[in-house]
């Protein structure tokens, strides 16, 4: 694996050794990327959530760009400094745009070594962003806290949505809060269907055991925390408002 260019990006921090199974499965995953047309120039990331109406992914953006500034508006409206970490940040928007934040600092974790160096480069100029290889459950952060732990389109795929939250309440300041949006949740009838379809999907792209690294979380799973769904998708006021974004916003305290 290539090591980024240490005298032009001061804004990534690699581990010393990768488990060759990460390794694989990141070849997997940018390759199914790149096929799903996901894989986006410098350019075109420095602009995200914008991008050009003819994307093949328009649509999901305006949805994205709607939640992340919803989740921007509420975190800036604190008026505090914040320690902020996005949990599989992928290329880095979202961390981006969060360091935008007056006071904040931002932390963007992913396992993801290709779009993680993307984001690194594109984002280098970030004095209050940094980016971290690695896994939250392996200790990376060891010592560290923050007021703020996003995920944002990541937590399917954590295969325990209880377990990831409760690992990441142990990393939060007193008072802090995780959010999660971006992401479905299923009714337990709904479950073994959306996995029929999960599958299909990657069967049709050639790599069917992708599959098993896409988990289709419970919605009342969350009952065993102290949460709030602060975006109901399914709520009177939302389609009374004309809002049809699809994903829930859920704020979890400790």
């Amino acid at each position: 694996m290539d090591l980024p260019d240490s005298s032009i990006l001061t804004n990534i921090q690699v581990p010393g050794h990768t488990r060759l199974a990460d390794i694989l499965f990141e070849k997997k995953y940018i390759f199914i990327r790149g096929i799903e047309n996901r894989l986006y120039a410098d350019a075109e990331l420095a602009a995200l959530p914008d991008i050009a109406t003819g994307h093949t992914h328009y649509k999901e953006w305006k949805i994205r760009k709607r939640s992340s500034r919803r989740l921007i508006r509420y975190l800036a409206s604190r008026r505090k400094s914040l320690d902020i970490l996005e949990i599989g940040c992928g290329n880095g928007w979202l961390s981006h745009r969060l360091a935008e934040i007056p006071r904040s600092q931002v932390t963007g974790l992913d396992i993801n070594f290709t779009e993680l160096q993307q984001a690194a480069r594109v984002f280098n100029d970030d004095p209050n962003l940094v980016f971290i290889q690695g896994d939250l459950r392996s200790g990376i952060l060891s010592g560290q806290s923050f007021d703020c732990i996003v995920f944002s389109a990541s937590i399917q795929y954590f295969p325990s949505m209880k377990k990831i939250i409760h690992y990441a309440l142990s990393y939060l300041k007193p008072g802090g809060e995780i959010h999660i949006m971006d992401t479905p949740f299923y009714r337990t009838a709904e479950v073994e269907t959306a996995k029929r379809r999960t599958a299909a999907y990657y069967n049709s792209l050639g790599y069917p055991e992708m599959a098993d690294f896409y988990f289709h979380h419970i919605g009342n799973d969350l009952r065993s925390f102290h949460h709030s769904m602060l975006h109901n998708p399914h709520g009177f006021l939302q389609r009374l408002l004309g809002n049809n974004d699809p994903f829930p916003w859920v704020r979890i305290k400790n």
